[in-house]
């Protein structure tokens, strides 16, 4: 079986194509009484389209260019998906799109794209939940990933921790009550005038900087639950860079930086370990475009040496919004229910 994926829902424009796995590869009998995992799908594509030059002049996304930008590019990226996997359209057998949550203008050009696909070759297509995709990014890779499975996800518009109990069973744990961790990065980023986007660009001049330079206290929302809040971190921030006079050319910048960014990753870990007291997993997962950063992926596997839990994050191209990863909760899906269908007034989500 061959899945077209198609992911917009912010501003990256993406397209996939993958095979579902040989399932002839896995054992058919389970002597030991434990059956191996199933076999990963077989990415033959995955092409994805960055905005980035796009929303640099504004110091974030623009919602109406980046809708924009997505009518214009949906179609040559889809194009390019088809080509680099080597098959005709007329081969595929399912397609699968991002339904949200997202920029909803983005959304609904990925949506009605695959819609039309469905409807003319008249095949089946599954709605994917952004986030569901995002946990999935892991088992792209590590398919032996042990259950129940604690997953942290931070990008810049989501910050959430959830509960993975078996294959497509998401329980959410706790989220962001305001701000996301990447979009305060890229809002202290935008203060000082330092570029967009800003995660990548505070990891880089932070780089040396004395991350206990700057004092920061972890932030905790009143009911102990969960859940994250990064509204007050980012005051406190904008509160020391007006007291120090932190600029772009001040010498004490790379420190400021580290400081902020080594307080946005423990208390990212923090909740994650408060997580892990309360639902005993046996893996650990972090994913999303945040995922990438090297002092986050540093204290998420320290935190998982000394919890004696296998952790896993994915290649840095899966953690960035790919259709890859919506192919393959897609496939998932379809290999449980055989048959499924979704109707082609299927609607998008914003939240």
């Amino acid at each position: 079986m061959l899945v077209l994926a198609i992911e917009t829902s912010c501003d990256e424009t993406s397209a996939a194509v993958l095979r579902a796995p040989d399932m002839a590869t896995k054992a058919g009998t389970c002597p030991s009484g434990a059956c191996p995992p199933d076999p990963a799908p077989h990415i033959l594509s995955n092409i994805v389209l960055s905005q980035d030059e796009v929303h640099a002049p504004y110091g974030g996304v623009v919602p109406e260019l980046a809708s924009r930008q997505h009518i214009k590019t949906i179609a040559p990226t889809v194009g390019e998906a088809i080509a680099r996997a080597g098959v005709r359209l007329d081969e595929i057998d399912l397609y699968a799109v991002t339904q949200g949550p997202g920029l909803i203008g983005s959304l609904l050009v990925g949506l009605s794209f695959a819609k039309g696909l469905a409807y003319f070759h008249k095949k089946p297509l599954i709605g994917i939940d952004h986030l569901h995709a995002h946990l999935e990014a892991c088992f792209l890779e590590d398919p032996a990933i042990a259950y129940p499975v604690l997953g942290l996800l931070v990008s810049g518009g989501h910050t959430a921790l959830y509960l993975i109990e078996e294959p497509l069973s998401y329980k959410l744990l706790g989220k962001t009550r305001d701000d996301a961790a990447g979009e305060a990065l890229d809002k202290i980023a935008k203060f000082l005038g330092l570029g967009y986007p800003g995660g990548p660009v505070i990891e880089k001049l932070g780089k040396g900087g004395d991350a206990k330079a700057f004092p920061f206290a972890v932030p905790r929302t009143k009911d102990r639950s969960l859940d994250f809040s990064f509204s007050g971190l980012k005051t406190g921030a904008l509160k020391l860079i007006r007291e120090n006079g932190i600029m772009a050319e001040n010498p004490r910048l790379a420190d400021f930086l580290a400081s902020f960014e080594e307080i946005v990753a423990r208390t990212l870990i923090d909740h994650m370990q408060a997580a892990a007291d309360q639902v005993q997993p046996k893996s650990l997962v972090l994913c999303g475009g945040v995922a990438r950063n090297t002092r986050l992926r540093t204290r998420f596997q320290e935190f998982a040496r000394r919890a004696g839990l296998d952790a896993y994050v994915p290649s840095p191209k899966l953690c960035t919004d790919n259709a890859a990863m919506v192919g393959a909760v897609a496939l998932k899906r379809f290999a449980l229910t055989p048959g499924l269908t979704t109707d082609l007034d299927l609607d998008a989500f914003a939240r």
